[in-house]
Protein backbone atom coordinates (compact mmCIF):
# COMPACT_ATOMS: atom_id res chain seq x y z
CA UNK A 1 0.00 0.00 0.00
CA UNK A 2 1.44 3.32 -1.09
CA UNK A 3 0.36 5.28 2.47
CA UNK A 4 1.84 2.40 4.42
CA UNK A 5 5.15 3.47 2.71
CA UNK A 6 4.86 7.24 3.33
CA UNK A 7 4.06 6.83 6.53
CA UNK A 8 6.60 4.54 7.19
CA UNK A 9 9.28 6.95 6.02
CA UNK A 10 7.35 10.22 7.31
CA UNK A 11 7.66 8.46 10.91
CA UNK A 12 11.29 7.55 11.29
CA UNK A 13 11.94 11.05 10.17
CA UNK A 14 9.71 12.54 13.16
CA UNK A 15 11.53 9.87 15.62
CA UNK A 16 14.80 10.82 14.09
CA UNK A 17 14.29 14.55 14.93
CA UNK A 18 12.88 13.39 18.71
CA UNK A 19 15.84 11.08 18.90
CA UNK A 20 18.37 13.99 18.16
CA UNK A 21 17.01 16.05 20.47
CA UNK A 22 16.70 13.25 23.77
CA UNK A 23 13.18 11.34 22.95
CA UNK A 24 11.57 14.19 23.38
CA UNK A 25 7.36 13.75 22.87
CA UNK A 26 6.24 15.32 19.83
CA UNK A 27 3.08 17.84 20.40
CA UNK A 28 2.88 19.08 16.93
CA UNK A 29 3.75 18.94 13.15
CA UNK A 30 3.28 20.98 9.89
CA UNK A 31 2.79 18.45 6.86
CA UNK A 32 2.76 19.73 3.51
CA UNK A 33 1.16 17.57 0.91
CA UNK A 34 2.09 18.50 -2.87
CA UNK A 35 -0.56 19.66 -5.47
CA UNK A 36 -0.26 15.86 -7.12
CA UNK A 37 0.40 14.22 -3.71
CA UNK A 38 -2.92 12.63 -4.64
CA UNK A 39 -3.96 12.11 -0.83
CA UNK A 40 -6.95 14.63 1.10
CA UNK A 41 -5.85 16.03 4.29
CA UNK A 42 -8.88 13.92 6.06
CA UNK A 43 -7.14 10.38 4.41
CA UNK A 44 -3.62 11.94 5.67
CA UNK A 45 -4.58 12.09 9.03
CA UNK A 46 -6.69 8.64 9.23
CA UNK A 47 -3.34 7.05 8.43
CA UNK A 48 -1.21 9.38 10.26
CA UNK A 49 -2.99 8.63 13.53
CA UNK A 50 -2.67 4.62 12.62
CA UNK A 51 0.92 5.04 12.14
CA UNK A 52 1.82 7.58 15.24
CA UNK A 53 -0.07 4.99 17.97
CA UNK A 54 2.70 4.32 20.65
CA UNK A 55 5.16 6.53 19.51
CA UNK A 56 6.66 9.78 20.40
CA UNK A 57 4.16 11.23 17.84
CA UNK A 58 0.45 9.97 19.16
CA UNK A 59 -1.35 12.88 19.99
CA UNK A 60 0.27 15.13 18.56
CA UNK A 61 -1.19 18.39 16.47
CA UNK A 62 -1.09 18.01 12.84
CA UNK A 63 -1.17 20.91 10.82
CA UNK A 64 -1.59 19.95 6.85
CA UNK A 65 -1.12 22.61 4.19
CA UNK A 66 -2.03 21.41 0.89
CA UNK A 67 0.10 22.80 -1.96
CA UNK A 68 -1.65 24.37 -5.46
CA UNK A 69 2.00 24.30 -7.64
CA UNK A 70 1.42 21.71 -9.95
CA UNK A 71 4.54 22.60 -11.52
CA UNK A 72 6.37 22.74 -8.14
CA UNK A 73 9.10 19.97 -8.07
CA UNK A 74 7.76 18.61 -5.17
CA UNK A 75 4.19 18.60 -6.28
CA UNK A 76 4.28 14.91 -5.89
CA UNK A 77 6.21 14.60 -2.64
CA UNK A 78 4.61 14.47 1.27
CA UNK A 79 6.96 16.47 3.39
CA UNK A 80 7.44 17.34 6.99
CA UNK A 81 7.82 21.07 7.27
CA UNK A 82 8.37 21.46 11.08
CA UNK A 83 8.29 19.62 13.86
CA UNK A 84 7.53 21.15 17.94
CA UNK A 85 8.87 18.88 20.70
CA UNK A 86 7.47 19.10 24.24
CA UNK A 87 10.02 21.14 26.46
CA UNK A 88 11.79 19.25 29.08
Amino acid sequence: MHEQSLMTDLMRKILSVSLTHGGCKVVGLKVKLGALAHISPEHFMEHFEEAAKNTVAEDARVDIEVETDTTDPRAQDIWIDSVELEEA
